[in-house]
């Protein structure tokens, strides 16, 4: 098996969204605003290579939305998808496998593109088998008000249309060690209903794509959690019991949405968990 981080782009997002309640004296020291008090966010996906078999996990925003859309989140840096996967010695039509870790639209905007001549939609991964499960994608197709702006239509219909969605099998445990996918899920319901967060076994470490579970570093104190979770109260234990966890077991987890950090560990101390190291991918996956 092999590793590779696939950016898929760079953005902004409001630093007090990003942490709630949050007073930004103390998240600005971690996660510093500009002066319309954004932070700089990531896109980092990960590519898992693993005998014939090649998933992705997320996609990043993608590149089918207006000018106007994009002016919302600053983008910044010229990190894509295609690219990234272009460095690694990638083309899209060698991915067999796209897993969703939730169908916001920063996480999986990059599965769909417009087809050539922008008459309609096509899967940006034409050979591939895309991954969600049956709760999230009923609660992403029929959404809340409060998400309804993150579950874009043209991101999710055009999955289905194409005959490539599938469903990992949930067994009913908030842990599933064995998936169709070869890795463990662990399925979160604070940020969204049934976010799926991967733990990938690789050369004697465990790997944990974090998604929004834990978006930033600077989100590990346990009060740190995103305004646009939709059930903050559930997110406090669900992110206890994995940090406690992760500490305990040694894991390293890869940031999705951090620009800075890559790749964490954590440990106990007085004040609960905090961070320990901080690694680049090419410090663990090489």
């Amino acid at each position: 098996m092999q590793l590779y981080p696939i950016k898929a782009g760079n953005f902004k997002l409001d630093g007090g969204a990003m942490f709630g309640v949050v007073p930004k004296v103390l998240w600005n020291k971690t996660n510093p605003a500009d002066a319309n008090n954004l932070i700089d966010i990531a896109a980092r996906c990960l590519l898992i290579e693993d005998g014939d078999r090649l998933t992705l996990i997320d996609s990043g925003m993608g590149n089918k939305q207006s000018e106007k859309f994009f002016g919302y989140y600053s983008l910044w840096g010229d990190d894509s998808l295609d690219k990234s996967l272009k460095k690694a010695g990638f083309h899209p039509d060698d991915i067999t496998d796209v897993f969703i870790t939730h169908l916001h639209f920063d996480h999986c905007g990059g599965v769909v593109k417009w087809n050539n001549d922008k008459t309609g939609y096509e899967l940006a991964f034409r050979n591939a088998k895309v991954w969600s499960n049956e709760n999230h994608w009923k609660w992403a197709v029929e959404p809340n008000a409060r998400e309804k702006a993150s579950f874009l239509k043209e991101n999710i219909l055009p999955i289905q249309e194409s005959g490539h969605l599938n469903y990992i099998k949930r067994s009913g445990d908030a842990f599933q060690k064995n998936t169709e996918l070869g890795f463990g899920v662990l399925f979160a319901d604070g940020h969204t209903e049934k976010q799926m967060i991967p733990h990938i076994d690789y050369k004697g470490k465990t790997i944990v794509f974090m998604a929004d579970l834990l978006p930033t570093a600077g989100h590990i104190p346990l009060p740190y959690v995103m305004g646009y979770d939709t059930r903050p109260l559930l997110t406090l234990p669900e992110k206890k019991l994995f940090l406690e966890n992760a500490a305990d077991n040694e894991w390293y987890l890869f940031l999705e949405h951090d620009a800075h950090n890559e790749i964490i560990t954590v440990q106990h101390t007085e004040k609960g968990v905090r961070l320990k190291e901080t690694f680049t991918c090419k410090e663990i996956f090489n």
